[in-house]
Parts: C-alpha cells; structure tokens; sequence
C-alpha cells in the first residue's frame, strides 16, 4: 500500500505486455490442441476499408499477432469507395464460411456507411469486438452472458485479476462513457461485483469522485487530465487513454501518453499501468482468446 512519505512510494507497474505474452502462451496451447484433435484452427476475419495509416498498422499487428498463436488469419483489404451494400454482402459471406470463427470490421468506417448497420450484420457467434446489440445487452444483464466480452473492457478487468486486486466489493470509478471502452468496462466491473461511478464531460469536480476510488479506470481520451492529487491511496488504476502530444525531443515529433498524469500518479497509487505497454497489448490477446472461444463453441465436441 501507499506509504506516507510520497517522495519513499512508487506504484507497482502493471506489465500489460508481459501479461498479454502470457495469455498468448495459453492461447498457442490451446489452439495447438484444436488442430491435434479436430484438425481444425481458429479462423479470424479482418475486414479493412481504405487505407487509413492507423488501422493498416493496426491490422498488421492483430495478423502478427495470429500468427504467433497459430490462428488463420483471413484478411479482405476493401476499397475507400466500396458501397454500404457490397461490404455487408461481404459481412454475410464471412457470417456463412465455417472457417471463419471471428470477425472483425476495423474501424472507423468511411463517412458514406452506417457503422451500426454494417456491425449488427456480423452473426452473434462471430461477434469477436463484442460490439453487437444483442452482445452488450446480455452482459447489461443480471444472470445473462454475452457470447462475447468487448476486448479492451475484458482486457481491463485481466489485468486485475491477475495482478492480484480483488474486485469484489471495491470502489471502482470509470472515467468516460464510450460504447467501445467506458460503458462496457463499467458493466462488467458491476459483474464482479464493484460498486461503480461512471464520470463523463458532464460530472461537475470529478477528482471528488476520482479520489475515492479504490480502482481508476480511465478512458476519457484526454492526455493527462487524471492529476496524481486525484488518487486515492493505494488504489489500482488502469490508464486505457492513447493520447499523442507534442515532444520535440523524438524523432517522430510526438509522444503517447494516457489520461492519467503517470509520474504523479506513481507516486500515491498502488499499482498503475503505463502507456504504451499496459492496456494496448491486452486488448490485442484478448482478441485472439475471443477468436479462440468462438472456434471452441463451433468445432462439435467428440
């Protein structure tokens, strides 16, 4: 815990890469057992539209990612222009290929389609992102589960547990509201049994709220706006913000940061993760255990 002395304390840092190579070590032995029993392997689709620098690379990194595990990866590069109409055409024809255990529409989307539309075509069982109506409606529900867990919330609420902080009956505040992260997370904290604050734009002084919590997750996409003075003591904070800020000082003329002021916070919290290197490689191993749930529910037990 923290100790008094704030120039004596520094939080745990919560090794998101380190953990991620693990889950993908467990991932890679299990796939390698589908494939020795049934002769089949987990099939994930990617689906990209235009050529947006962000999500190409993106895309790269969950095909390398496939690789390492020995998940078949099935990519289908669509142009800029493709019609709302074809790119569901070609959601269907994924939906209906049995080699095909997830898919995965990156996004965002050209401003001509309905993201909506487009994602509620993917089929529930292939639901990987976790992004489908049907998806979060369960998890909003008590004694319901979704088939699949949105991956960053899921990726979050690992980090946890296996770095050892009981959720159970826990303070726990999120910060932002997005359906991809904030939402979701919140919900899933309130599965395991948290007492739960979302704060958003809208919440007047939210460092009165953030302060008590026993665990921060923050996802409001604003570089550093979680000050070290806003921490509890001890408490555990999952820092989910991307943020790219100037730095003269690098070769490319920027640097990542979070939503937590990271050297403060290290400084009055129990553990933290960093960025880069806590939430991002999470998000991508969870992925491929989504991809790896869904081939499991498809290939027929003996």
């Amino acid at each position: 815990m923290a100790s008094s002395s704030p120039s004596v304390h520094s939080a745990t840092v919560i090794d998101g890469k380190s953990i991620a190579q693990t889950v993908r070590s467990e991932i890679a032995v299990e796939v390698r057992q589908l494939s020795e029993q049934y002769g089949k392997v987990p099939g994930l689709a990617v689906v990209i539209v235009g050529n947006r620098k962000d999500s190409q690379s993106y895309v790269g990194m969950k095909r390398k990612a496939c690789a390492e595990v020995g998940i078949k990866s099935l990519d289908l590069d669509l142009p800029e222009d493709v019609s709302q109409t074809e790119l569901i055409a070609k959601v269907h024809e994924l939906n209906a290929n049995p080699d095909v255990h997830g898919i995965l529409v990156q996004l965002p989307l050209p401003k001509h389609i309905n993201e909506e539309k487009v994602l509620s075509e993917i089929s529930i069982e292939k639901d990987v992102d976790g992004f489908h109506p049907l998806n979060i409606g369960k998890l909003a529900m008590k004694g319901r589960d979704p088939l699949f867990l949105p991956c960053t919330p899921k990726g979050c609420i690992e980090l946890l547990s296996r770095s050892g902080i009981t959720i159970k009956g826990k303070r726990a505040v999120v910060v932002g509201r997005s359906n991809i992260v904030g939402l979701p997370v919140s919900l899933l904290l309130l599965k395991e049994d948290a007492t739960v604050t979302v704060v958003h734009s809208r919440t007047p002084e939210p460092e009165k709220i953030i302060c008590e919590a026993d665990i921060v997750i923050a996802a409001a996409g604003q570089a550093m706006m979680i000050k070290g003075s806003w921490i509890k003591p001890g408490a555990a904070v999952i820092d989910v913000g991307t943020n790219a800020v100037d730095d003269q000082s690098r070769k490319s003329g920027y640097r990542l940061v979070g939503d937590v002021d990271f050297k403060e916070a290290c400084k009055v919290a129990g553990c933290i993760t960093p960025v880069p290197g806590g939430v991002g490689p999470m998000t991508v191993a969870m992925l491929l255990k989504n991809t790896l749930e869904g081939a499991k529910r498809a290939i027929p037990p003996q």
